[in-house]
């Protein structure tokens, strides 16, 4: 960008910010950070060391990037979402280096999931919102909203509360899920739509 100093705006001098990048305020971006072309980036963001965002990418407000995370055209992350060290994106389903004609594959991140450190994201799929995908975990399939999934391929082995808190199954299957947090006190029931109540 042109100005470095943008109002409630901080970014490093050895940032690399293209100007037509639309930043929010209270966003704090890092060194080696280099953000393309028509990157929209929230307000309250923390976007760390050595990220790459690239064109076209939409990031929410109060989002937190940690360092050398790759994030790819055809990438969305919604409000209050976690990024951890390393986590992978990928664009393209049939990736060849002699390939001209491949076709970017979209990924969205909804809000409040948290991605842990060295997960890889494959390309089309959703992960839902405040769910937790482990550190190290390959995901192929969508996530479920406040799921907790693990491995490789990622697969669902609990249920997380809004503040990332693993939850106790109080129910039996042949019914809907139901999920508690002796933590935050809070409900969760699990159908082909979710709601939370606090009891």
């Amino acid at each position: 960008m042109k100005q470095k100093n943008l109002k409630d705006v901080f970014i490093c001098q050895t940032a690399n910010v293209n100007e037509s990048a639309i930043i929010g305020k209270g966003t704090r971006i890092w060194n080696q950070v280099q953000i393309r072309e028509n990157v929209k980036i929230g307000k309250n963001c923390i976007i760390g060391k050595n990220v790459y965002l690239d064109l076209d990418v939409i990031i929410g407000d109060n989002v937190k990037i940690q360092n050398n995370v790759s994030l790819y055209k055809g990438l969305t992350v919604e409000d209050d979402v976690f990024i951890g060290p390393h986590a992978v994106f990928t664009n393209d389903l049939q990736p060849r280096a002699f390939n001209k004609d491949w076709k970017i594959t979209k990924t969205l991140l909804r809000k409040g999931c948290s991605i842990g450190a060295n997960a890889t994201i494959i390309a089309g799929n959703v992960i839902g919102p405040y769910s937790m995908v482990g550190a190290g975990s390959v995901v192929t399939q969508d996530v479920a909203p406040f799921s907790l999934v693990m491995g490789n391929p990622a697969r669902i082995i609990g249920f997380v509360c809004k503040m990332g808190h693993k939850m106790t199954k109080i129910n039996k299957l042949n019914e809907q899920l139901r999920y508690y947090c002796d933590i935050c006190k809070e409900e969760i029931v699990i159908n082909m739509h979710f709601h939370c109540k606090k009891l």
